[in-house]
């Protein structure tokens, strides 16, 4: 059956706007579409964006601009879509700074992507039509597949865009997740990266309350041939279910992503974040304890409105002291909208850096 159109994606930013943009090809796939690599012979250029950071929205912006450029879409013969964060952050004001742009698809959006499309290039189907589902060919070259698990935050630390672009904490239903990492493992995954902006927290927003623990129990029993890794684990998420539960299974990797983002007591208050350099040292020495082979990582953050020499350099004992095997280190980005915009004592890019 020939396609009702092609549609090329341009994914920019995290792993999960690579599960937004698998979700959407799947959708527009079962619906009549095919998905295609190559931008100059695409119907549609779908360039699902990232805003987290000013740098992440300006590569998104360079990423619009080269699509917009191609002489397919420069011409309309190719119509030019912007998905993701950039949308939702964003709103309206881009419709005029980027005219080159046919539709916005904001976050809350990407579930319509199939209708979306189908008014853009004046697709109409009759009442209850549904394409014919395209088969997926297994692919032994897949290795590694990531599985949202959830979607928003609760947090609001003090620098980040998260809550008002993703919205509110929200955990997926396990049946979905299930169906999700059957899909996976169908088409050749031999293991499933959990992933959500806060993994810990699965499954408190539920009627009944539910853990992660207990979901990776589920999961590990259900596919024990197959290696699941879970990632983003807030602090207070590390609880003593989920250290049994990972020590448990031979099956889930014996790896935490723990972002603590600082360990001074003041500036992690500041970030409105809770903790302080010696519960995390505890915390770090209680894992090992649990789990004598972890693989432990964490991401930090320098130069945050009032961080002091004297801070910082609290930050770099702390990382001797905890020896993590991983730690990715950024400089503060002053994000307009975040409660750390207007904090007093903004420190100069240079010493950032």
């Amino acid at each position: 059956m020939k396609p009702i159109g092609t549609v090329s994606f341009v994914t920019m930013g995290c792993a999960k706007n690579e599960v937004d943009s698998e979700d959407m090809s799947r959708k527009l796939r079962q619906n009549g579409y095919a998905v295609v690599d190559d931008l100059e012979n695409a119907n549609v250029i779908i360039v699902n964006t990232c805003s987290f950071i000013q740098a992440a929205t300006e590569e998104s912006i360079e990423a619009i601009l080269d699509a917009a450029n191609l002489s397919n879409v420069a011409n309309g013969d190719t119509k030019l879509v912007v998905a993701g964060c950039m949308p939702a952050r964003y709103g309206t004001d881009l419709e005029t700074e980027l005219p080159e742009v046919s539709e916005f698809v904001a976050c809350s959006r990407e579930d319509d992507i199939v209708r979306i499309l189908d008014d853009l290039l004046g697709v109409t189907r009759l009442s209850g039509d549904q394409s014919i589902v395209s088969t997926v060919q297994r692919d032994d070259t897949i290795i590694s597949s990531y599985v949202k698990i959830s979607d928003g935050c609760d947090r609001f630390c003090a620098y980040c865009t998260i809550p008002y672009i993703r919205g509110r904490y929200h955990s997926f239903a396990i049946d979905d997740i299930c169906s999700k990492i059957e899909r996976a493992v169908g088409n050749g995954a031999k293991e499933i990266v959990l992933i959500a902006q806060d993994t810990g927290r699965w499954g408190t927003d539920f009627a009944e309350p539910a853990s992660l623990a207990y979901l990776l129990d589920q999961l590990a029993s259900k596919w024990s041939d197959v290696w699941f890794r879970v990632m983003y684990i807030q602090p207070e998420g590390i609880t003593d279910e989920l250290l049994d539960v990972v020590a448990k299974h031979e099956n889930i990797c014996s790896y935490l992503d723990i972002p603590f983002q600082h360990c001074n007591a003041d500036i992690l208050r500041s970030m409105n974040r809770k903790g302080d350099g010696q519960a995390y040292l505890a915390l770090v020495e209680k894992i090992r304890q649990r789990i004598p082979d972890v693989t432990l990582r964490t991401t930090l953050i320098a130069g945050f409105p009032g961080e002091t020499d004297e801070m910082f350099d609290e930050l770099c004992e702390f990382v001797e002291e905890a020896d993590l095997d991983y730690v990715g280190v950024f400089a503060y980005s002053r994000e307009e909208g975040t409660r750390a915009y207007d904090l007093a004592d903004q420190v100069e890019e240079t010493e950032k850096e």
